[in-house]
């Protein structure tokens, strides 16, 4: 057990930073105590000093890096601002934690990414929590294993996000193209965005329909239906929305042996095949299949079943990233996301929201970050509301 301590700074004391603030206070992460907190809405002071009496409170976090207070900070703020802040408080020598998505636009990920690898004397990284989620962790060590062979194609249908228009109502900047760079994608969805590229690799190619304003009276994308390419024939399907008060959440890997299904990112089935499917193809006789699909057939000669459930603690997978960055920054332990992997999820994202603009298939190897910065800028002009971005 380490003896160091990081004093982290909370930047933007909402929902996320608030919770943040109290699994510190509360002890749950070892080898971090609470050091400071800054927001610059002048009625988050007296919440701090209600709830974390004696912490530092600053109305700008330059103030609170240059202060002496933090060792590290956690950036729950607007999306826009995540490089920016990430950007400064790294300058300064502060260990960052980024929420995610990591950006809005390659562009700003990409100066991010750059500035973050001329400083290693600093850690940075990204709050993909869901790395820490068993159901994720075990399938990746099985894909990992080559056990089931190789990726032929997935799918994941992730419509639990129903959001009524209050929730949009409550904040001007929610669901605009300047203030938040997004719908579904950026707010919403980041998580599976990673996980998928994650478990099945990075796609070389998207194409999408996205739908604007669709369901809800908003300016960003709350429908998307997009198809990837991996490369080698390897196809994916992505499938998302804000307006299902059903949801479904189910990923489907299909491999060379077997396959593997998950439903509500808690129930795991692995269909094994004895022998890869091209090799069954060409040695069952049509009697063979026929008597398999009548059920005349011990179908464990050909594959087995496995299910796992899977039980979710609220809150634990937060804590867990957080103790990671700790131990990171105390004593090298390698951390569950590094912060230049951030850059995936943006890409993939905007690409899909670029397909949709341009009805073309976009390159997200040789990816056209300037004509999505400039298709992004021209969105942002039409609402008037918010400054271009560069």
């Amino acid at each position: 057990m380490s003896t160091k301590n990081v004093r982290l700074g909370i930047i933007g004391l909402g929902a996320q930073g608030g919770m943040y603030a109290g699994v510190v206070t509360d002890g749950r992460i070892e080898g971090m105590t609470l050091g400071a907190i800054a927001d610059s809405d002048p009625a988050k002071r007296q919440v701090a000093a209600e709830t974390y009496q004696d912490v530092p409170f600053y109305d700008d976090y330059v103030a609170m890096l240059d202060s002496g207070d933090v060792d590290a900070v956690v950036t729950t703020v607007p999306h826009f601002l995540h490089p920016e802040m990430t950007i400064t408080a790294l300058g300064k020598g502060i260990h960052t934690l980024t929420e995610k998505p990591a950006g809005v636009y390659t562009t700003q990920v990409e100066e991010m990414n750059s500035f973050a690898q001329a400083h290693p004397e600093t850690t940075f990284a990204i709050m993909f929590n869901q790395r820490t989620n068993p159901v994720y962790t075990d399938l990746k060590e099985l894909i990992d294993s080559g056990e089931l062979g190789a990726l032929r194609h997935t799918s994941w249908i992730i419509t639990t996000w129903w959001r009524p228009q209050g929730y949009y109502d409550q904040s001007a900047w929610r669901a605009t193209w300047g203030g938040e760079g997004g719908g579904v994608l950026v707010n919403q969805a980041p998580h599976q965005l990673d996980l998928w590229q994650w478990l099945c690799g990075t796609p070389k190619k998207v194409f999408a329909k996205l739908a604007f304003g669709f369901q809800r009276d908003i300016a960003t994308e709350d429908e998307v239906n997009a198809v990837v390419d991996f490369g080698d024939g390897v196809t994916g399907s992505f499938i998302t929305c804000t307006n299902d008060i059903f949801g479904t959440d189910r990923l489907e890997m299909l491999f060379d042996k077997g396959k593997v299904i998950v439903d509500g990112s808690a129930k795991v089935t692995i269909y094994r095949l004895a022998e890869d499917e091209r090799t069954l193809s060409e040695k069952m006789t049509m009697q063979e299949v026929a008597q398999l699909f009548r059920g005349e057939m011990d179908p464990s000669s050909v594959f087995t079943v496995e299910e796992k459930e899977y039980e979710s603690v609220w809150g634990q997978q937060h804590i867990d990233v957080l103790t990671n960055f700790a131990a990171n920054i105390n004593d090298d332990t390698p951390l569950i996301a590094d912060g230049a992997e951030g850059i995936n999820g943006v890409r993939l994202a905007s690409g899909m929201q670029l397909s949709a603009w341009t009805g073309r298939e976009i390159d997200l190897v040789d990816y056209p970050a300037e004509e999505y910065l400039a298709e992004l800028n021209r969105r942002i002009e039409e609402e008037g509301t918010f400054p271009t971005r560069s």
